[in-house]
């Protein structure tokens, strides 16, 4: 395969809450952590994903151009259970479509992650190389 999605590159007003927040709930582990251009790049791996953090508040808080990234999970309602368990507020539970699950996690500076849980059994074709990585 030629090409890959290789990263997502976050502002972080908080790079020390943003790390904890994705190491507690999604296993994110520093592979990098280096100063660029005059601020901290830190590099952090989710599952095969990379989550690219550079220490400066967002220029533009808010979604600006992206509405959200995905993670992908193997147990929805656990992950779910824990973050609000641990203070996450959600604007409505796990939405269940049959063959995938997912909720919308509220991450600091208003980052919004799609987390899903997909069931391989019953993915439509038209989705298999979609979801079934």
């Amino acid at each position: 395969m030629p090409y890959h999605v290789h990263h997502v590159h976050l502002f972080a007003s908080d790079i020390e809450k943003s790390l904890q927040f994705y190491r507690t709930f999604f296993e994110g582990s520093v592979i990098l952590d280096l100063e660029v251009a005059g601020a901290r790049n830190i590099f952090m791996k989710v599952g095969t994903g990379r989550i690219h953090f550079y220490d400066q508040a967002p220029k533009m808080p808010g979604p600006g151009s992206i509405h959200h990234f995905g993670i992908q999970t193997d147990d929805i309602e656990r992950d779910y259970r824990r973050m609000q368990s641990e203070g996450i507020g959600f604007k409505k539970s796990v939405t269940d479509l049959g063959y995938m699950k997912y909720i919308m996690v509220p991450a600091p500076d208003n980052v919004l992650i799609e987390l899903f849980e997909v069931n391989k059994a019953v993915v439509p074709p038209e989705y298999h190389d979609y979801f079934c990585l």
